[in-house]
C-alpha cells in the first residue's frame, strides 16, 4: 500500500476522508485493520475526521 497515513494529523480532513474511505473500500476489512497496518491510533484518526464533520459508520465501514 503506497498510501502514507503517518501524517494524518496534519492532513486536511476533507482530503483525508477520501483517502481513508478509498482504503477501507479497496484494501481493508475494517477501520481497526487499516489502523493496525499503518500503526496509527483509530481514536486519533476518528477525532481528526470528526474535526471536519465526519463520523465513522460501521455499517458501511466508511466515514460520512
Amino acid at each position: 500500500h503506497s498510501m502514507d497515513l503517518s501524517r494524518f494529523h496534519s492532513m486536511d480532513p476533507n482530503l483525508l476522508v477520501g483517502v481513508v474511505n478509498t482504503a477501507l473500500r479497496n484494501d481493508y476489512e475494517s477501520l481497526e485493520d487499516l489502523c493496525l497496518t499503518h500503526d496509527i491510533s483509530s481514536e486519533e484518526l476518528v477525532q481528526r475526521l470528526a474535526s471536519g464533520g465526519y463520523e465513522f459508520r460501521s455499517e458501511q465501514q466508511q466515514f460520512r
